[in-house]
């Protein structure tokens, strides 16, 4: 009988995960090692990346490489990138790092702007483009997946710069998905809404914001991490070979609003 239950086995695949030592990015890399995939941990906090690696490959069996950088430091990265894939490509990379500096439109700065531009969105346009290179390089169909978020659809107090960051990441997914798709490339996103990360830590303290998140929250709570992990591993699987350009809100409901 023709079989039509979805392949979510990441088994022999490689994959390349950048910010992977906090929220998540940590659970993508766990929950892509746990499918059976080795996976390449790129942060910037050394004892950070030895931890995570550590705790993977105890845990799940599979391999680790580690690069410790900042993605502004495009060079250094691509070249160790370089190394490690030489004898098997690249099959999934995840571009998740990202920062921000919250302020309103009045007050941003020009070194800030930049920073946030080249962490959120230089990184990922650079590193996809060396990802599907190599991909074809191997002969590879690979995934690609950018860690948007729902500020670059709908307008919150996330500031206009991170905002902006996160749109472009949208329409690059869009546009790369198009320019890829005939070399058997699948470049999709993920929007998520509020999730405990670095980047949540101290918002999430605040009991009256995460009552104001709630509130526009259909689903009247935040996210848990293996919640983003779960369309991680589906957009890196099989499951989603027909999928490509798109972006899954992961949101608790948040962006059906309109507001």
């Amino acid at each position: 009988m023709e079989s039509y239950l979805p392949n979510f086995n990441l088994e022999g695949k490689l994959s390349v995960i950048t910010g992977a030592t906090k929220g998540i990015g940590r659970a993508i890399a766990f929950a892509y090692a746990e499918s059976g995939s080795d996976v390449i941990l790129i942060a910037r906090n050394e004892e950070d990346l030895i931890v995570t690696s550590q705790t993977i490959e105890e845990n799940f069996g599979v391999k680790t490489y580690t690069i410790a950088s900042s993605v502004m430091n495009l060079d250094y990265i691509i070249n160790h990138l370089s190394e490690i894939t030489e004898g098997q490509g690249i099959d999934i990379l995840v571009n998740n790092a990202g920062m921000n500096i919250r302020s309103e439109a009045l007050d941003v700065k020009e070194d800030e702007y930049q920073q946030i531009i080249d962490t959120n969105m230089k990184s990922a346009l650079f590193l996809s483009k060396f990802a599907a290179q190599n991909m074809l390089d191997h002969k590879k169909k690979g995934k690609i997946i950018n860690i948007s978020s729902v500020a670059g659809q709908t307008a919150l107090r996330t500031g206009v710069v991170y905002a902006m960051t996160k749109a472009g990441l949208i329409q690059m997914t869009k546009t790369l998905s198009m320019e890829w798709g005939k070399h058997g490339i699948n470049v999709n996103a993920i929007g998520p809404w509020y999730f405990p990360t670095s980047l949540t830590e101290k918002l999430l303290q605040d009991k009256q914001y995460v009552q104001d998140i709630v509130a526009r929250t259909p689903l009247k709570r935040i996210g848990k991490l293996e919640e983003i992990a779960g369309p991680a591993v589906f957009l890196a699987s099989d499951a989603s070979n027909y999928m490509t350009g798109q972006t899954l809100m992961v949101d608790g409901g948040m962006t059906i609003y309109g507001f």
